[in-house]
C-alpha cells in the first residue's frame, strides 16, 4: 500500500539564546524516520519534552526541518510552493491538546467551524450553514448550540468541537496532539471512540501523541517510543504488548495502573531523569538511566533504528 506521510531521518534543531549572542543548539527531534498508510493509526508516545509535538509540527508543515524529509501523498512539505502547501493543509489538519484554549473566547460555535471554509474560499453562506450542522451531528452535538460560545460548553464539548473543525476540510490526515490529556478519565473514553468512529467512516489516518501509553495502546495499530528526540521502538500494538524490546519500552509499559488493586505491583524504576535536549548523552541516549547499559559501547555508539522482524524495530545494541 502506498504511504500517506513519511518522515526520511527527519530532524529539527533550535538555536538557543546565550548570554553572548549565539546560545546552544536543542535538537528536538533528531533523525527520525517513520511511514504511515492510508487508514492507519501511528501513536507516538514517550515523556514530557522527548519531541513529540515538534514531531507533529513538522508533519504538519508548521516547522521546518533542519535536515531530512517529510514527504506528504508524494511531495516533500519542505520544497512546494506557498500556494501548494496550502492547497496540502487541507488534506492535513490537528487537533490540539487544550480544549480551553484552542477554541477562540469570541466566536461563536458557527464562526468557529465556518472559518475554514471561509480561508479557503468553499461555499456560500447558507451552504457553509449546512456544512455547520453535518459536522456538528458528525461529533454528537446538535445544530441549536451553533450560535453558543466556548465557554458555555464542557471540556469534552469543547473537544468534541476541535475535532469537527478538524473535520471540516475533509482531511486525509489528522495530527492528534494529546487530544484527550486535559479530559476526565470518562470523557477520555468518549473521545477514543468518537476518534475511531470517525476514522471507519471517513477512512481518517491519525498520527496520535499522548505521554499515556495505555490510551495510546487503546487507539493504534502501531506504536513509536519516543526518547530525546529519537525513536527507540516501534512495532504493531500486539506486538509491543506481547514481545516489546527496549528498555524504555518495558518501564513505560510497567507504569501503566491495572485494574487489579489485589496484585503487588511494583513497576521497574528509571536511574535519574531524563536529559535536556540541549545536552544530550553520547552514544544511546537512554544509556544512563538504562539499567542493561554497558560501556564503553552504549556511552560511545548510537544504536540504530533496525528491523528485527517483519513489523518491529528497535534501537539497541543488545536486542
Amino acid at each position: 500500500m502506498p504511504e500517506l506521510l513519511s518522515a526520511q531521518d527527519l530532524s529539527c534543531y533550535f538555536r538557543l539564546a546565550g548570554p553572548w549572542g549565539r546560545g546552544p543548539v536543542l535538537k528536538a527531534v533528531d533523525g527520525v524516520s517513520f511511514a504511515l498508510t492510508p487508514g492507519e493509526t501511528l501513536g507516538l508516545v514517550g515523556e514530557s519534552g522527548c519531541g513529540k509535538s515538534t514531531l507533529g509540527r513538522l508533519a504538519l508543515a508548521l516547522t521546518p526541518p533542519t535536515r531530512g524529509r517529510i514527504v506528504f501523498a508524494g511531495e516533500d512539505l519542505a520544497r512546494v510552493s506557498r500556494h501548494r502547501l496550502k492547497e496540502l493543509r487541507r488534506q492535513v489538519q490537528i487537533i490540539f491538546q487544550d480544549p480551553y484554549s484552542s477554541l477562540n473566547p469570541r466566536m461563536t460555535v458557527s464562526q468557529i467551524l465556518e472559518e475554514p471554509f471561509v480561508i479557503h474560499n468553499l461555499g456560500r453562506r447558507l451552504e457553509r450553514r449546512a456544512w455547520v450542522t453535518e459536522l456538528l451531528a458528525e461529533v454528537g452535538l446538535t445544530a441549536d448550540v451553533a450560535g453558543r460560545y466556548p465557554h458555555e460548553f464542557s471540556g469534552g464539548q469543547r473537544q468534541r468541537l476541535g475535532i469537527a473543525r478538524a473535520l471540516a476540510l475533509k482531511p486525509r490526515l489528522i495530527v492528534a496532539d494529546e487530544p484527550v490529556s486535559a479530559l476526565d478519565v470518562s470523557i477520555q473514553a468518549q473521545i477514543l471512540n468518537l476518534l475511531a468512529e470517525l476514522q471507519q467512516r471517513h477512512g481518517l489516518t491519525y498520527l496520535f501523541i499522548s505521554h499515556d501509553l495505555g490510551v495510546i495502546s487503546q487507539i493504534s495499530n502501531r506504536v513509536a517510543v519516543m526518547y530525546v528526540g529519537r525513536l527507540l521502538e516501534m512495532a504493531e500494538r500486539s506486538v509491543l504488548a506481547a514481545a516489546r524490546l527496549h528498555p524504555y519500552t518495558e518501564a513505560l509499559l510497567a507504569a501503566v495502573p491495572r485494574p487489579t488493586p489485589e496484585r503487588t505491583f511494583n513497576p521497574p524504576a528509571l536511574k535519574g531523569e531524563p536529559p535536556s535536549p540541549v545536552n544530550v548523552p553520547a552514544g544511546c541516549p537512554f544509556h544512563p538511566r538504562c539499567p542493561e547499559a554497558q560501556l564503553p559501547l552504549c556511552r560511545e555508539s548510537v544504536p540504530p533504528l533496525r528491523k528485527i522482524a517483519p513489523d518491529h524495530r528497535v534501537a539497541c545494541h543488545f536486542r
